[in-house]
């Protein structure tokens, strides 16, 4: 896993191999200057921050089955007396869990 001062640089350099960056204000449309592109900077670098950090939470929340399913899947496993790591529950809660970390 990568520092947050990592992050900013590779922000900083992907910023830096992107340039020149326009902006348009009121239909004018003109280069970045000093300030857009440090705040641009400073946005990628926290954006990719957040990403590693947060981005697991978006997509569990994306992978997981509706509750109505889940609900489902819990009945058939207590029905089958598969309420433990053995149940097709858990193992849909583990994969998904597995496949996208909680960061340390």
């Amino acid at each position: 896993m990568a520092t947050k001062e990592e992050l900013q640089a590779q922000a900083d350099a992907e910023i830096e191999a992107a340039k020149p960056l326009k902006k348009s204000v009121n239909g004018v449309v003109s280069e970045f200057d000093e300030n857009d592109y440090a705040q641009a900077k400073i946005d990628l670098g926290n954006s990719k921050w957040e990403e590693q950090q947060f981005g697991y939470i978006t997509a569990r929340q994306q992978a997981f089955e509706s509750t109505g399913n889940q609900l489902d899947q819990l009945f058939w496993d207590i029905h089958n007396n598969k309420l433990d790591k053995t149940g097709e529950w858990y193992k849909a809660i583990k994969k998904i869990k597995d496949d996208n970390p909680k960061p340390e």
